[in-house]
């Protein structure tokens, strides 16, 4: 680990960054260039004081997951993001392989997107990327580890995960979850994190076991949610999936009908939202998102 380039390289691609360009308010007058260190902390989901370690040379090690993180934050490209993970002593992942990164552009057009909720999702069920008002609605899902980083995982093996949905549709989430993933598991032949995640769940749930046996193959390109929301109640609202050529990943985008009652509830997440995304100022600590229902660490 290189601590010292590490922190410029650090350092530099923070300013290089504005507010807007990660969609984050652009609020107060800055004096110096870039985004604030507790703003990339926040986006990254790290502690602020962990980042500013980093920034000073004087950190651990940050793991490849927080790595894959920090890279998001910053919006690197391949290979920036490759050498933020050579600088801190890390291989890069395999440039063949389906993995974490998020292209800047589609991180753009995430942030582009502050009417609705969005979020980009791998094929095997990975929140990678959230904004702001997919956290207002969905709670923030992109903090979980290991197998649990899989919604699906998380769907058959925790119960407070079905919390997210009237118990009259958890029958139909079950069955499109299934067949979608068998989808994603057939485009990824002899690939050992697919073929980990369906194991572990045959092995966990029975109610998976019994679905995968139908070998029913759907890829969930649009479907019609139902989201129960602590503060709002239950959001009504379609669900856009926008694949990306190598179909590893998809942009889900939430929209209400045109007169529906989720358009006014979009409308009072997106200032509940705003109230809890936004730090102060620069020296406070960014607060945590809104509770929810499907938020369990």
């Amino acid at each position: 680990m290189d601590k010292k380039e590490l922190a410029g390289f650090l350092r530099r691609r923070r300013e290089l960054l504005t507010p807007a360009d990660v969609g984050l308010p652009t609020g107060a007058r800055r004096r110096t260039p870039g985004l604030r260190r507790h703003e990339v902390a926040q986006l990254a989901g790290m502690s602020p004081d962990y980042y500013i370690r980093l920034e000073q040379a004087r950190g651990p090690q940050p793991s490849p997951q927080m790595l894959t993180a920090l890279s998001r934050a910053l919006r690197l490209g391949i290979d920036e993001r490759d050498h933020l993970f050579h600088l801190a002593g890390h291989h890069s992942p395999p440039a063949f392989a389906a993995d974490d990164h998020v292209s800047p552009g589609l991180l753009r057009l995430l942030d582009a997107l502050t009417e609705l909720p969005a979020q980009v999702v791998s094929d095997l069920g990975e929140v990678l990327a959230q904004n702001r008002m997919a956290v207002a609605l969905l709670g923030e899902q992109t903090a979980y580890t290991g197998l649990a980083r899989s919604f699906i995982y998380r769907w058959f093996t925790q119960s407070a995960t079905r919390a997210l949905y009237p118990a009259e549709d958890h029958e139909h989430q079950s069955r499109v979850q299934v067949a979608d993933l068998r989808a994603a598991v057939a485009l990824r032949p002899r690939d050992p994190q697919a073929a980990k995640l369906v194991g572990a769940l045959r092995a966990a749930s029975s109610e998976f076991d019994d679905l995968w046996e139908r070998h029913d193959v759907a890829v969930r390109r649009s479907d019609r949610k139902r989201i129960v929301h602590p503060a709002v109640g239950i959001v009504s609202i379609d669900c856009e999936v926008l694949a990306t050529a190598r179909q590893d990943q998809r942009l889900l985008v939430f929209t209400p009908r045109p007169g529906s009652d989720a358009v006014g509830q979009l409308e009072l997440l997106r200032v509940i939202g705003h109230q809890n995304l936004t730090a102060p100022d620069s020296s406070a600590t960014p607060p945590d998102p809104i509770p929810h229902s499907g938020d369990q660490r």
